[in-house]
C-alpha cells in the first residue's frame, strides 16, 4: 500500500517526501485559492522521474457542475489546465471535488453538467491525467455528499475511462455516511476507489464541517480509518494538520 501526505507549500516537494518516507504525495499546481494558469514546474523531471508517486489537487474554487456559467465555464478550463500541468509531473490523476449548486437549481443539470465535462474533452483527446472525483463534507445541494448523490453523478460519469474516484473520510463523517462498510457501499456504485484522503474529523458526525484531524485525536475512531484504508485498496493521503503528520504516518504503518 502506498502511503503519504498532502504537502502544502513545499517548493521542493521531493526533499519533504524523502524526509517523511512516504511512498506517494499530493500537491497542488497553482494557488490554490485563484484562477492561475499553472506554470511549469522547475522539478517537474526529478518530481517525473522518481519512484514517489505523485498526485495533485484541484484548486478550490472549482465547479464544474454549477449552473452559472461565470463559473462553470472557467472551473472546465481550469480542470484542463490543472490536468496538463498534472501529466507534465507524472501524476496519476488530479482530484476535483464534486461541487454544488445553489438553493431552487435542478440538481440533474448539475449532474449533466459533469457529464459535459468529460464529453467535450472527448474531441481533445481527454484529460492529461484521470479526474478523480472526491466526495464533499456539507452542503444541501452538494453533487457528491451523499451515496445518493454519489450515485446519480456515476449514472452520469461512470461510462467515461478517465472518471475516478476519490473518497475523502472526513467528508463522509461529517456529510453523514457510516464509515464501517463504506468502502465496499461505495464500490458496488463507483467499481473503484482510486484514491483515499485518510483524515479524522475536528466535528461530529453529521456536522456538514469540513475540518480535518490527525489520525488520533478526533471524533472517528482511528481503527475504523485504518480499516476504510485496508479495504480501499488504494494510495493513500493524509490531509491532517501538518505537524502531526509524522506521528500519523508512524501509527498508520504500525496499524496496517
Amino acid at each position: 500500500m502506498r502511503i503519504g501526505a498532502h504537502l502544502r507549500e513545499d517548493t521542493d516537494p521531493l526533499v519533504t517526501a524523502t524526509e517523511l518516507g512516504i511512498d506517494v504525495f499530493q500537491m497542488f499546481v497553482t494557488d490554490p485559492q485563484s484562477w492561475k494558469k499553472p506554470q511549469p514546474n522547475p522539478h517537474a523531471a526529478a518530481i517525473r522521474e522518481s519512484d514517489v508517486d505523485v498526485v495533485v489537487h484541484s484548486s478550490y474554487q472549482i465547479n464544474v457542475a454549477s449552473l452559472n456559467n461565470r463559473l462553470r465555464m472557467p472551473s472546465r478550463k481550469a480542470v484542463e489546465q490543472q490536468a496538463d500541468a498534472a501529466a507534465e509531473l507524472g501524476a496519476f490523476g488530479l482530484v476535483v471535488h464534486g461541487g454544488h449548486l445553489r438553493d431552487g437549481e435542478e440538481s440533474a443539470e448539475g449532474f449533466a453538467n459533469w457529464r459535459k465535462l468529460f464529453d467535450r474533452q472527448v474531441d481533445k483527446g481527454g484529460f492529461g491525467v484521470p479526474i478523480l472525483i472526491e466526495n464533499t463534507a456539507g452542503g444541501d445541494h452538494a453533487m457528491a455528499r451523499t451515496l445518493e448523490s454519489i450515485d446519480r453523478l456515476w449514472e452520469a460519469v461512470g461510462d467515461f475511462e478517465q472518471a475516478g474516484f476519490c473518497l475523502d473520510t472526513c467528508h463522509a463523517w461529517a456529510g453523514g455516511e457510516d464509515l464501517v462498510g463504506l468502502v465496499e457501499r461505495v464500490k458496488e456504485i463507483t467499481g473503484r476507489i482510486d484514491l483515499v484522503h485518510l483524515n479524522n474529523s475536528r466535528d461530529e458526525f453529521d456536522s456538514g464541517r469540513d475540518r480535518h484531524a490527525n489520525l488520533a485525536s478526533g471524533h472517528i475512531d482511528p481503527e475504523v480509518l485504518v480499516a476504510v484504508a485496508a479495504a480501499a485498496d488504494a494510495p493513500v493521503i493524509l490531509e491532517t494538520p501538518a505537524e502531526g503528520i509524522p506521528a500519523d504516518l508512524e501509527y498508520l504503518r504500525s496499524a496496517l
